[in-house]
């Protein structure tokens, strides 16, 4: 009786992934298919009826099973197959990928993104190139903007330089002409990734004042000069790596907090990556709080109240705009 429970159990588990793995093929080929919409959605019948036919055909569950995991494998093959390409028709703000070099203590960082926006899709596109004192790096803060469900946020970090210079550095899917963000094709290898570098007045302003974004400000406190520093070396090296090898935006591995915890245990390994927050990063702030990473004299809801900068932006020019975005702001 024992040994059937058990053999019940492997059949139930087994099928349970079978499953799963079906699911999964079907949106596969939905998402990442041929161009063609007849060509994609012929597949997608023809993969979904092979299930259930393999098993009414062969009369065997065992055989069924090695049928459908051959066809499997066909389908595994075609997604390893998939390869990024940086030769694509992207979006204005998109367009370029920053790259740079360190010499000595001095950063030089090309494509720098300020973008002068009258509205979300009217804009004047402007690149720099930007020259960065690593030495005086003095600061490191995390932005989170919420535009949708609140367990879920877009992280930016910027550094912050003594003479008042701040270097944001967005973490995003690289889209291209026509395309819009999905959380669902985010899994689907339906984006590139790029590293956003920017000025504040671009990549903040365009949340808090134009997508009227909910957008938090936190300064991180008791943080290691040399490992901030390290951390952007570690940016740099990975944004130097996708100009010549473009990679696939995943919304689960390497989206804009698990990137950013990537390259924190490359410069910390000691830094836990098991918290549930990392995952859903609405929450992250909260995270920060219970390990001291943000300022904890206050309560935490104060904290966050005080960090909200959207609203007060709103209110106020752009010609100070890193400055007086930081004003009032817990420190």
């Amino acid at each position: 009786m024992h040994w059937l429970k058990i053999h019940f159990l492997s059949y139930i588990f087994l099928s349970l992934i079978i499953l799963l793995a079906w699911i999964w093929g079907t949106l596969a080929i939905y998402y990442a298919g041929p161009a063609s919409t007849w060509r994609r959605y012929t597949l997608v019948a023809v993969f979904v009826a092979a299930l259930p036919v393999a098993f009414y055909l062969t009369q065997s569950y065992w055989t069924g099973v090695i049928i459908v995991s051959l066809i499997f494998v066909v389908l595994m093959l075609w997604w390893w197959s998939l390869e990024p390409s940086n030769a694509k028709d992207w979006q204005p703000e998109v367009a370029r990928l920053p790259y740079g070099e360190i010499t000595g203590d001095i950063l030089t960082l090309h494509n720098v993104r300020n973008f002068h926006y009258r509205d979300v899709q009217d804009f004047d596109p402007h690149w720099e190139t930007r020259r960065y004192d690593l030495s005086q790096l003095c600061s490191l803060d995390l932005f989170m903007s919420y535009w949708g469900l609140r367990h879920i946020a877009h992280t930016i970090l910027s550094w912050g330089f003594e003479n008042g210079d701040h270097l944001a550095i967005s973490i995003e899917t690289r889209k291209r002409v026509g395309q819009s963000y999905s959380s669902i094709k985010g899994f689907f290898k339906q984006f590139n990734l790029i590293y956003v570098a920017a000025d504040e007045r671009d990549l903040i302003r365009l949340r808090t004042n134009l997508r009227k974004e909910e957008v938090y400000l936190y300064p991180l406190v008791n943080v290691n000069q040399d490992r901030v520093r390290a951390l952007l070396e570690s940016y740099l090296q990975h944004m130097n790596k996708l100009v010549n090898q473009a990679e696939f935006y995943h919304a689960l591995v390497m989206n804009c907090t698990s990137a950013i915890t990537t390259h924190t245990k490359i410069v910390d390994p000691d830094v836990s990556v098991t918290d549930w927050r990392l995952f859903a990063n609405g929450h992250i702030d909260e995270m920060l709080y219970e390990h001291g990473a943000i300022r904890t004299d206050l309560p935490f809801s104060e904290v966050r109240k005080m960090s909200r900068v959207d609203l007060r932006m709103r209110q106020l020019d752009i010609k100070n705009f890193s400055a007086q975005m930081r004003e009032g702001v817990v420190n």
